[in-house]
């Protein structure tokens, strides 16, 4: 091998493992305010018996699970076809939502405080639609939008003392990392990941084409 092909073998080498590098600090390195720093837990399971629950049908057929980040395009543009199905399908199939706020989104991680807060007064899935319907207004923004989404809050009938409380409290930020732990350990790097049956699934493109694998598995 000449001179010339190892440099540039060496040199690719290199680029190649400056680019994984580059890409777990993107992933992991706090951004932004109150990032979620979590370890990978040591018994991951993609759903867990205080997960939220978007669906609760009597006899679940299928479950379907989204390791989320409030402030992901990719999620806004996926939350249409959520819901749709969960319209359509809730009476057989159990969708779960779970959080994994990202840390080069800014606030990510406050946006899933203050749905937890809600959820403690047992408006999760009011708080989590609010934040998804309103997602152009505030995301990307470089400034904490603490103050929009307790405003929010207060728009849902929420008591605002609890509410504060909740989104200081310590356990408030630890069901946050809970969330995101399982998601680093089932193998979770990036938003929206499902997991049909407790196995991920690459994200279907349309919503006929996540209908479709819904119905093969319910004709199972």
């Amino acid at each position: 091998m000449t001179t010339l092909k190892k440099n540039l073998l060496a040199a690719a080498v290199l680029v190649a493992a400056l680019s994984v590098a580059f890409g777990s600090f993107l992933l992991f390195a706090p951004r932004g305010s109150a990032p979620v720093a979590a370890e990978p837990a040591s018994d991951a399971r993609p759903v867990r018996d205080d997960s939220h629950r978007l669906t609760a049908p009597r006899r679940g057929e299928l479950t379907v699970v989204e390791f989320l980040d409030f402030e992901c395009e990719g999620c806004g543009a996926v939350h249409p076809t959520v819901e749709r199905l969960r319209a359509e399908y809730g009476d057989r199939v159990t969708f779960v939502a779970r959080y994994f706020p990202m840390p080069g989104h800014h606030n990510s991680t406050t946006a899933a405080l203050a749905v937890e807060a809600a959820a403690g007064q047992g408006r999760f899935e009011a708080m989590y639609g609010k934040l998804f319907a309103t997602q152009k207004e505030w995301g990307e923004a470089k400034e904490s939008k603490a103050g929009l989404f307790r405003a929010y809050a207060a728009g849902l009938g929420l008591d605002m003392a609890r509410y504060d409380a909740a989104v200081k409290a310590p356990a408030t930020l630890e069901r946050v990392r809970a969330d995101q732990r399982d998601g680093l350990a089932l193998g979770v790097r990036g938003t929206p990941t499902f997991f049909v049956d407790g196995v991920r699934i690459q994200t279907p493109g349309t919503y006929e084409d996540f209908k479709a694998l819904i119905e093969s598995r319910l004709s199972r």
